[in-house]
Order: structure tokens, then C-alpha cells, then sequence
């Protein structure tokens, strides 16, 4: 069982939950991963719905250039990417350095050697991204998630895409018009059961940075 302390300790840095090593499987019409798992970390006993839903539902990501997992956790997202873009690098990054240790060590595991799983403060400052996916960490607080967003959608290049999942009742519908607001063009790309996966283009002001 997923314990409220489990679950309220996955986006710090280093969880005090002590270690309860699992495994999950993740299965995609085109992919089939078995992934290390552990306590602390997010959705340790399986898959979350909200990530099978964006995978199932996402374009295919660039073939070339910089991809960021914003949040990877154990890196079925991550992991997910480099499969559909062997030649590009992709950026899997959390506060939660239990996550991007198993992350690390689930895509050696698969053999994607071009997975980068670091902290969020290790990624180069000049790093820009043509795709960003994502199931944020939105019980982090509305504050910090508008931080977080604002801190990697800059980050996008001119014509970089990113895709966010989120509950719509935890405030998918006001997300959307947030980055409205903020300058960063989102609209609906697919809804289903009670998830939303949030089409987010640059912001033009972000485009000559």
C-alpha cells in the first residue's frame, strides 16, 4: 500500500522513507519496460494512470536534439522518450534524488544510454529544449508549480513543444489559462477519464533567448 507519507515525500530532495526496493511494468503498443521502483518516490506500486495516459495520447517527440522529463521520477516518461528518439538526448530531471538514481538505473537497464537523469540543478544553463512532457507535481503547491513551469517552459526552443497532463480536478482548466496568461500558447490536446494533456508552445517573448 502507497502510505499519505509516501505520497507527501516524493518531491523532496532526499526522502526520510526508508527503502522498500518494488518493480512495475510499464506496456505500450510499442514498448514494454520493466522498471526498479522504490518507496518515497512517486506511484511506486504502478504506472500511474495520468502517465499512461500522456504516453498513449503525445505526439511522437523530435528525433534529434535535447528532450526533457520535467519530474521523471523512475523514468517512465524518460524512458518512454528515448525509446521513440534513439538519437536524441533526453533530460530526465527531479528534486527527488531517489528518483533519478532508479531512473538512471532503469534506463542502463534498457540499454538507453542517452538518458540523462540528473537533479533539476544539474542540467547546463544553456540546455534548450525542443520537447518538455510531463505529469508535474501539481500537490507541490500552486505557487511552486507556476515556478517550476515558468523556470523550464523558458527553456523550450522557438519552435519546442511541451505536454502536461494534469487532473482536472486538481486545476487542469485553470493551468491552461495561467500559461495563457503568462505568454505560453496551451490548448486541449486529448482529455480522457478525468485527465487533460495540455498543449504548451514557446512563449515568443522566450523565442530570441
Amino acid at each position: 500500500m502507497v502510505t499519505f507519507y509516501d505520497v507527501a515525500h516524493y518531491f523532496e530532495e532526499r526522502p526520510e522513507t526508508a527503502s522498500r526496493p518494488g518493480s512495475v511494468t510499464l506496456v505500450l503498443p510499442d514498448l514494454h519496460l520493466r522498471l526498479e521502483t522504490d518507496s518515497g518516490v512517486f506511484s511506486p506500486e504502478r504506472v500511474d494512470q495520468g502517465t499512461r495516459i500522456l504516453l498513449e495520447t503525445v505526439p511522437p517527440p523530435p528525433a534529434e536534439g535535447d528532450l526533457l522529463d520535467l519530474g521523471c521520477g523512475y523514468g517512465p516518461i524518460a524512458l518512454t522518450m528515448a525509446s521513440r528518439a534513439p538519437a536524441a538526448t533526453v533530460w530526465a530531471v527531479d528534486v527527488n534524488r531517489r528518483s533519478v538514481d532508479l531512473c538512471a538505473r532503469n534506463a542502463q537497464s534498457a540499454g538507453l544510454d542517452k538518458v540523462r537523469s540528473v537533479h533539476v540543478d544539474e542540467v547546463p544553463p544553456e540546455v534548450r529544449f525542443r520537447a518538455i512532457w510531463s505529469n508535474p507535481a501539481i500537490r507541490i503547491g500552486k505557487a511552486a508549480m507556476h515556478e517550476m513551469l515558468t523556470r523550464w517552459l523558458s527553456r523550450l526552443t522557438p519552435d519546442g513543444v511541451a505536454h502536461l497532463v494534469v487532473q482536472k480536478h486538481l486545476g487542469s482548466d485553470s493551468l491552461q489559462r495561467w500559461l495563457n496568461e503568462q505568454g505560453w500558447p496551451a490548448t486541449r490536446a486529448a482529455s480522457r477519464s478525468s485527465y487533460r494533456v495540455l498543449r504548451v508552445g514557446a512563449r515568443p517573448a522566450d523565442r530570441n533567448g
